[in-house]
């Protein structure tokens, strides 16, 4: 146990290494900033140390009542003013620097994060709440840039301080210098024992709250649903056990990290009165002026002020480095698989499709398709029909390669799409699912999304072939109204009609309808079917359904199975065989079950 226990720490250092390493690859590029910032922070540091040596001299030229030498005061008084104005401004200045630096990293790692999360196979994104996977794109990069900043605006100038204190203290004495010295390592050993305790419980905290942001966006956007079967109270009870494992994660790591500062201002404060009593009798003794003493006690203070500053930056600096873990680890996911270097661009796309001997499963342990055939000839409409869970909706991610086969090919015009370019691949196909999806902006940007340059007119034009463009007349702005990812204000058929004139806009040489007419009313369907009837004219086309009447005039049905083609053919033909085709039609029609 204790050897698992000493494993999992080894392991723990190892990635926090790792994550240290890859932050400072990321400020490598700003290293000009990451100079100019050192730099500054020097000069601001030497000043500031230098005010404290011209007090103790102004101190020794106040000898007694009646014997001040005034011109010495204030030509110091004059000094210090000069000291304190530069000091600002390279302080000034170096926050600039240190902002610059720290939200160009942001920039860079959330640009990167969000480029991965395009490139990333469908899987990973199917396997996470997406409220997770928004948590670390936004919240932990925010806690990343906090600690980040803190690091550079506290660090540099604390560490600076600490080396420039000691210098000018051994300038005025060494025996005294030597008790700070002897005394200061405490606060070391303070910080590094409680740092190393706060990393594990500030990772904890962040990954608790990743889970409690995916559960929230999962409820907003399914809040009908939750209300609709009586689930809030669950839900609220879930929520509740979430928030406490947050609270009481998020309560361990800032008290321990909150140890900190008291105890090493503990040890600060042994330093201060050890130079006081020493400095006391140095000076009884003659070995120090007062001014000297008042010049050193000042020095104490400031050489372990940087301490207390640097066990703090250190304790967000764990919380830091724990989010930048959760980011790289997004970042260097398996991305999908690459293409090849000289993957073809498909064009003039006919229709031809081959499957040929497709295997196919989500988890190893589960098969989902197994040696799965079917040739495409152009201008086919090809149903696919069988009950939920079957393969339906999986084949056609497996022709659009938003998952790769297992086994076997998938050909179009002879092409194996693995050796094909996705963007010249999916270009190839028009798609409208049963989910609809918007995007905030106008209804003219929505269906344009897959024909960016298209006119007004042709848009009008599209529109009107899916039966939408009076709906759209109607609204406050026509076609320029603007619309949310929600579609506020837009019925679920109206949303789906606007997909479906995406489609009309674009006119693919193959079309995909996974149930495309699912939430359209029966009439307005039937001028659906005819608009499709007419664009599916000479186009390869793949209609996934669930109500067979949909599909009688389709050329071959697939029926499926477990994941096979257990039927083909037309509708009469299967029909006339009296298989699982014809229970499957006639349950529908008589309201028996399948």
């Amino acid at each position: 146990m204790a050897d698992q226990k000493t494993g999992n720490t080894e392991k723990r250092k190892t990635k926090q290494s790792e994550t240290i390493r890859k932050v400072l690859r990321y400020l490598g590029k700003y290293r000009i900033f990451l100079a100019f910032s050192v730099l500054l922070a020097a000069v601001s540091v030497a000043l500031t140390l230098y005010i404290p040596k011209l007090t103790g001299y102004a101190v020794d030229y106040i000898v007694a009542e009646g014997l001040v030498n005034f011109p010495g005061v204030f030509r110091i008084m004059f000094q210090i003013g000069v000291c304190t104005l530069i000091t600002a401004l390279a302080q000034w200045l170096m926050n600039i620097c240190n902002n610059k630096m720290t939200y160009q990293v942001v920039q860079d790692i959330r640009n990167e994060a969000f480029r991965k999360i395009e490139i990333l196979p469908l899987k990973y994104i199917d396997g996470k709440p997406y409220g997770e996977v928004v948590s670390r794109v936004i919240a932990d990069v925010d806690q990343f840039a906090d600690g980040l900043l803190m690091g550079f605006t506290q660090f540099f100038t604390g560490v600076a301080t600490i080396v420039g204190t000691f210098g000018f203290m051994l300038s005025i004495n060494v025996g005294i210098t030597v008790v700070v010295v002897l005394i200061t390592p405490v606060s070391f050993l303070v910080a590094n024992f409680i740092a190393k305790r706060t990393f594990a419980m500030f990772k904890v905290q962040s990954e608790t709250r990743g889970e409690q942001t995916g559960l929230i966006e999962e409820m907003i956007g399914n809040q009908k649903v939750v209300q609709a079967f009586g689930r809030a109270e669950d839900v609220t009870e879930r929520f509740d056990e979430i928030n406490e494992r947050l609270r009481t994660s998020s309560l361990r790591a800032t008290f321990f990290s909150s140890i900190t500062n008291p105890a090493t201002r503990f040890v600060n404060s042994l330093v201060y009165t050890g130079v006081g009593i020493v400095g006391a009798f140095s000076v009884v003794n003659g070995f120090l002026t007062v001014g000297q003493l008042s010049s050193f006690l000042s020095y104490a203070n400031q050489y372990t002020k940087p301490f207390n500053e640097i066990s703090g930056v250190v304790t967000e600096l764990q919380n830091a480095i724990a989010c930048a873990q959760r980011i790289f680890d997004l970042i260097e996911e398996e991305p999908q698989t690459p293409e090849p270097e000289n993957a073809v661009q498909l064009t003039d796309i006919e229709g031809n499709v081959s499957v040929e001997d497709v295997s196919f499963s989500y988890t190893p342990e589960q098969d989902l398709i197994k040696d799965f055939n079917l040739e495409v000839k152009p201008g086919q409409r090809i149903a696919i029909v069988g009950p939920t869970g079957c393969g339906k909706t999986t084949l056609i991610n497996l022709l659009m390669r938003f998952y790769d086969v297992n086994g076997g090919s998938i050909k179009v015009e002879g092409n194996d799409i693995r050796k094909v370019t996705r963007k010249s691949l999916r270009a190839g196909y028009g798609m409208v699912l049963q989910d609809t999806w918007l995007k905030t902006g106008t209804i003219l940007d929505n269906i344009r999304m897959g024909k960016p340059d298209a006119t007004r007119e042709e848009v009008i034009e599209a529109a009107k072939a899916s039966h939408i463009h009076s709906f759209i007349t109607r609204l406050p702005d026509g076609y320029d109204t603007w619309i949310t990812e929600d579609g506020d204000g837009i019925s679920q058929g109206q949303k789906q009609l606007l997909c479906i004139t995406r489609v009309m806009l674009l006119r693919p040489p193959m079309l995909i309808l996974d149930e495309a007419t699912s939430s359209i009313d029966t009439r307005t369907e039937i001028k659906i079917q005819n608009a499709f009837a007419k664009l599916m004219e000479g186009r390869t086309t793949f209609i996934v359904a669930h109500r067979l009447s949909t599909i009688r005039e389709a050329d071959v049905i697939l029926v499926m199975k477990n994941g096979k083609i257990i039927e083909q053919g037309n509708h009469e033909s299967l029909m006339k065989q009296g298989g699982f085709y014809r229970h499957l039609y006639e349950s529908q029609f008589s309201g028996g079950s399948i």
